[in-house]
C-alpha cells in the first residue's frame, strides 16, 4: 500500500471513529436526559398522568433534539443537515398521504381490534357519555362528540402537537436514523432505531404509560410490546424521513398518533387486556400498522433503494 492510499486508508477509519462517537454520545444523552427528567415524577411525589406529571413528560419529549444539539457541540459537528426543511416542492402527493393516512390508519386499527374482540365493543357509549357529563357541552349526544373528534383527529392531529414531536423526531428520524445509515442498511437502520426509541420509553411504561400496570407480566411484556409498537411505527415514520428527507413528515405522523390513540378506548368496556388493544399500541390494535409497516420494509429494499 502507497503512502497516499495509507494516509487515505487512516484518514476513512478515523473519520468513521468520529461517526461512531456521535452514535454513541446522541444515544447515551438521549436516555440520560430523557429518563433523568422523567423520574422528576416520583422524585418530586407526583402519580404518573396527574397534574405537573404531565408537563414532565411533555418536557422528556424535548430529550432527543437537545441530545442532538448537543452532541453536534460537544464533537463540534456543526448543525447542517439537521432536516429541519420539510421539503414541500414536488412532494405535495406524498405531504398529503402523511396528512390524511395515519388518521385512516387509527381508524382502521380501532374496527380490526372490536372486530377481533366484539364483546369489548360498548354500544351505549359509556366512557364518552361521562365524559360529556363532566366536561362536554350541553345537548351533544355521544355520537356527535366521536364525529366531531374524528373530524378533529383527521383535520388537526397532524399539527397539534408537532412542537414536541418534532421535539423527538429532530432526534429520533433526524439525527439517529441518518446516523445508522452510514454503517447499515436501511431496513436494519430502521429497526435499530426504533429499538431505542422503544428503550427510551422504559420507565414511563413501568410508570404505566400505554398498558397501566394491572396485566400479566408487568412490566415486561408492557416494555417489549412497546419496542415493538416503536419499530412499527419507526418504520412507517423512517421511511417517510427517508423519502423526503425530512423530519417534518415523521413528526406529523407522530402528532397524529398522539391525537387520536386514545379514540378507540373510549369506545371498549373495561376489562380488556391493553397488550392487545384497543388502542395501536397493543398487538391486536396496532394490526394495520403492523401491515403497512412491513409493506414498507420490503419496499425500502438497502440503503437507498425504493
Amino acid at each position: 500500500m502507497g503512502s497516499e492510499q495509507m494516509v487515505m486508508f487512516q484518514e476513512s477509519v478515523d473519520f468513521s471513529g468520529v461517526k461512531r462517537k456521535r452514535l454513541t454520545i446522541f444515544v447515551v444523552l438521549s436516555i440520560v436526559i430523557g429518563w433523568a427528567i422523567l423520574f422528576l415524577i416520583p422524585l418530586t411525589g407526583l402519580t404518573y398522568g396527574e397534574g405537573a406529571s404531565v408537563i414532565i413528560l411533555a418536557a422528556m419529549m424535548f430529550s432527543p433534539a437537545l441530545s442532538s444539539i448537543l452532541t453536534r457541540l460537544i464533537t463540534k459537528e456543526g448543525f447542517k443537515n439537521m432536516y429541519l426543511r420539510p421539503n414541500f416542492k414536488g412532494h405535495i402527493k406524498e405531504y398529503l398521504l402523511v396528512f390524511l393516512g395515519p388518521s385512516i390508519l387509527l381508524f382502521l386499527s380501532g374496527a380490526v381490534y372490536f372486530l377481533f374482540f366484539p364483546g369489548n365493543f360498548d354500544s351505549e357509549f359509556t366512557e364518552l357519555n361521562t365524559l360529556l357529563a363532566v366536561n362536554g357541552p350541553k345537548g351533544v349526544s355521544a355520537v356527535t362528540m366521536l364525529i366531531i373528534s374524528i373530524l378533529q383527529v383527521m383535520i388537526i392531529g397532524p399539527i397539534i402537537n408537532i412542537i414536541p414531536t418534532m421535539g423527538e423526531e429532530l432526534g429520533w428520524r433526524g439525527y439517529l436514523l441518518p446516523k445508522l445509515q452510514e454503517f447499515f442498511p436501511d431496513r436494519m437502520a430502521l429497526v435499530i432505531t426504533g429499538v431505542v426509541w422503544g428503550i427510551w420509553h422504559l420507565p414511563v411504561i413501568v410508570m404505566g404509560h400505554n398498558y397501566g400496570t394491572n396485566y400479566i407480566g408487568y412490566p415486561w411484556l408492557g416494555i417489549l410490546a412497546m419496542i415493538i409498537f416503536c419499530v412499527v411505527l419507526g418504520i412507517i415514520e423512517g421511511y417517510a424521513t427517508i423519502k423526503l428527507k425530512s423530519a417534518v413528515p415523521a413528526a406529523m405522523i407522530h402528532s397524529t398518533v398522539n391525537a387520536g390513540a386514545a379514540l378507540p378506548i373510549l369506545l371498549a368496556k373495561g376489562g380488556y387486556n391493553t397488550l392487545l388493544g384497543p388502542a395501536i399500541t397493543g398487538l391486536v390494535g396496532g394490526i394495520p400498522f403492523i401491515i403497512v409497516a412491513a409493506i414498507l420494509f420490503v419496499k425500502i429494499g438497502h440503503r437507498g433503494s425504493f
